[in-house]
């Protein structure tokens, strides 16, 4: 291997050319930009040249160098933007499906006690005012407390994805609206994922029960998955939401190669989308 610059002198040297066996980051860097024309007999090259006593240490040499390496690589890749937001929604799903569930006990604890009618998080919000007059309405206040806490975390995280998702994936929050566009972007595990994606997968994406049912013989097959949220598709008529959901979903895979490989913003594919909608829902007027 060679870094590029030093040629064939470098080559003939060794990737290892200058380096400390002690120095695991001049080692890493020369591992992630090192590059040579052809395979060469590299422990030997190194004992030769002196960089190390014997072929086995030339081994663990580079054992520790790429383990390093692939901890680093790993290390900034979960530190990108993109899983930034994969871990936001994630965490926003969670901390709403937690609070409605708390929220459902808190309404029934609170109903026991003769404490004033309601349900859900608004319930919960109110309860969470209450003046307790004893230690059993002490602790239905409290939960009412931290039903509050975590809808408002989860409405702090909505915000959140709402403000980042476009500076991830323009194109893709402008097409499917920022909290979906994080959802598809989290159920395939980056947005470099999802670009590699054919439109056929995005459009089930949230639907893999049905899908592996149809796959098993036992379900029709899925017309959409969570891209139904997105108005273009639940608001279609249902003989039409077929096509509807394919149009979203070519546009939408579009648009993720776009954010990804480019990174500017293209407006045209909101109007080509818009078009294709529009021309889906004359069928029912003709």
């Amino acid at each position: 291997m060679t870094d590029g610059t030093n040629g064939t002198a470098a080559a003939e040297a060794g990737w290892f050319d200058g380096l400390d066996p002690g120095d695991a980051d001049a080692a890493r860097e020369a591992i992630v930009t090192g590059e040579t024309d052809e395979p060469r007999g590299w422990p030997t090259l190194a004992v030769e040249t002196g960089r190390v006593d014997s072929t086995d240490e030339y081994y663990e040499w580079l054992r520790t160098a790429t383990i390093e390496t692939a901890r680093a690589e790993v290390a900034d890749r979960e530190r990108s933007d993109d899983k930034q937001l994969v871990h936001a929604v994630r965490a926003m799903d969670d901390t709403e499906r937690v609070a409605n569930e708390l929220a459902e006990r808190v309404t029934e604890w609170g109903g026991s006690l003769g404490l004033e009618d309601g349900s859900g998080t608004t319930y919960a919000r109110r309860l969470a005012e209450h003046d307790p007059e004893d230690v059993v309405e002490e602790r239905v206040v409290s939960l009412a407390a931290r039903v509050v806490g975590l809808a408002d975390e989860a409405a702090s995280l909505r915000a959140f994805i709402e403000r980042t998702t476009p500076t991830v994936a323009p194109n893709l929050a402008a097409l499917a609206g920022p909290v979906l566009a994080a959802r598809l972007i989290a159920l395939a595990g980056g947005l470099g994922e999802l670009a590699k994606k054919p439109s056929g997968t995005l459009q089930v994406l949230g639907a893999e029960d049905a899908l592996f049912a149809h796959l098993r013989g036992h379900a029709p097959s899925p017309k959409h998955g969570i891209i139904y949220t997105h108005e273009y598709v639940r608001g279609t008529r249902s003989e039409d939401r077929g096509s509807a959901a394919r149009a979203l979903a070519g546009k939408l895979t579009i648009a993720a190669r776009v954010d990804h490989y480019a990174g500017d913003r293209r407006p045209e594919l909101d109007a080509e989308l818009d078009e294709r909608i529009a021309t889906i829902r004359a069928r029912e007027e003709s």
